[in-house]
């Protein structure tokens, strides 16, 4: 893709210079023709009138003579690179700067010439064989004395000099069309280490990252939006690689909670198949494969329950309920693990009804999981807390126990499925690491906030908010 792109900017660098160079060439010179053309003949016709005027309408009144027109006509000459004629009314050529048509009827030479060039004004590409065989730009002026017409001055000027100096304007353009075509590799190699070098090190990169080498940087020293990208591949590639280690720590952790029941199930039912465990003491046993039963529906359902929270059509079934009356529906189911541990669930209610609007069954699935986690992790004689407040439009529900607490490097981690440290799994160590996780997918769904604030030895309390029902 690299080298099709630079390919592609080579080639707009050359069809750039190309098509440039054709229409300066081929269409710009013969726009340039015709304003040179143009501007010599204004000349031409200014400098023939003045000619008229100054040097040969003297003559007629006697106060000049022939020799001196000649001579200032071919000062002028020289100057202008012209050939100037003098024409009677008769057609006779009085004068000519060359010599060679003094005398001359300028009808024996082109019967038509005068007509056409005194109606127009000017003409192009005139030839007289005999005395000028080269195609001449003409023009004429007439002269009057005592508001006679006496004549015409006649300016000739080579049309090869009107292209020379067409060619030379050109020559110019070109010149800066070259210089012009330097500057421009110059911007296209610019851009080329300014959009295509950074675009090739990205991907290459991109492609390493492929490969699951998500440790290879992207080196880009610019800071524009190459950067800006860089950054996001490289942000994109961490997510990767810690999406990875996640994938393969859920992976070790979910075949660690099925494999110890189902080791458990098979061992007691092929004990008691082949007799090793006496009839009498089946029943026992029987308790267990039923316990490791339940704890494989139990993490079964909540891994389901988890992966429906990132499917699309996961609807939420909102409705307005007394929070309050959920929050002692739910204490209620605990009461015995409270009374064998010897914790008190002390219930602080913002009045006595607060209603809100959500699901209902899962908020009260988030409330037992978060007073399972407290009383798990909470000491023997010691209390929980359980509040809803009205703050505006919320409502805040919190669950804190004053128990052993989160580490701080385990603080942010405890959302993480199967996320079990020492501590976080209790001392009865049946924790599946899931009820946290499915506590925060709920309140997120309903697209509120859940936090944790919690200090090492002294407790933890978890918060969560619900939009309070206006009547």
């Amino acid at each position: 893709m690299r080298h099709k792109a630079l390919l592609k900017l080579i080639a707009c660098y050359i069809i750039s210079i190309v098509a440039m160079f054709i229409l300066l060439n081929f269409f710009g010179s013969r726009k340039l023709n015709s304003q040179v053309l143009k501007e010599r003949l204004e000349m031409m016709i200014e400098e023939a009138g003045m000619v008229a005027e100054e040097y040969v309408t003297p003559y007629y009144r006697d106060a000049a003579k022939l020799g001196d027109v000649l001579t200032q006509l071919r000062s002028v000459d020289r100057f202008l690179g012209t050939r100037t004629w003098v024409i009677n009314t008769g057609g006779i050529i009085i004068v000519d700067t060359a010599s060679e048509a003094r005398g001359v009827n300028v009808d024996s030479l082109d019967p038509e010439f005068l007509n056409r060039v005194a109606a127009e004004g000017y003409l192009t590409n005139v030839t007289f064989p005999r005395v000028m065989p080269k195609e001449m730009l003409a023009v004429a002026q007439p002269i009057y004395n005592n508001y006679k017409l006496r004549g015409y001055v006649c300016m000739f000027s080579p049309m090869e000099l009107v292209r020379e100096m067409s060619y030379q304007y050109l020559d110019i353009i070109n010149i800066c069309l070259l210089v012009f075509s330097v500057l421009l590799l110059l911007v296209f190699v610019y851009l080329y280490f300014a959009m295509l070098a950074p675009v090739g090190r990205m991907t290459r990169v991109a492609e390493e990252y492929a490969r699951g080498h998500f440790d290879v940087p992207v080196k880009i020293r610019s800071h524009d939006e190459y950067r800006d990208l860089a950054n996001a591949i490289q942000y994109m590639a961490a997510e990767f690689q810690r999406l990875d280690e996640y994938q393969k720590k859920f992976v070790a952790n979910i075949s660690h909670d099925f494999r110890s029941p189902l080791t458990s199930i098979k061992g007691y039912a092929e004990a008691m198949a082949d007799g090793t465990i006496p009839t009498e003491m089946q029943a026992k046993y029987l308790d267990i494969i039923l316990f490791e039963t339940e704890r494989l529906t139990t993490l079964t359902s909540n891994l389901l329950l988890l992966n429906s929270f990132g499917n699309t059509n996961f609807m939420l079934e909102i409705i307005s309920f007394d929070i309050n009356e959920i929050i002692r529906r739910t204490a209620l189911a605990f009461e015995g693990r409270c009374t064998k541990k010897r914790i008190t669930l002390n219930l602080v209610f913002h009045g006595e009804e607060l209603f809100v609007d959500a699901d209902m069954g899962k908020i009260q699935q988030v409330l037992y999981n978060l007073i399972d986690n407290a009383i798990k992790f909470s000491n023997a004689d010691s209390t929980i807390d359980v509040k809803s407040e009205e703050k505006g439009s919320k409502v805040f529900v919190s669950v804190k126990d004053y128990g052993i607490g989160i580490p701080k490097d385990s603080i942010n981690k405890v959302w993480e499925r199967f996320y079990k440290t020492d501590l976080s799994r209790g001392k009865d160590k049946k924790g599946t690491g899931l009820g946290l996780s499915i506590a925060r997918e709920i309140v997120m769904a309903h697209k509120e906030n859940i936090n944790v604030v919690s200090t090492e030895g002294a407790g933890t309390e978890f918060m969560f908010t619900l939009p309070k029902t206006v009547f």
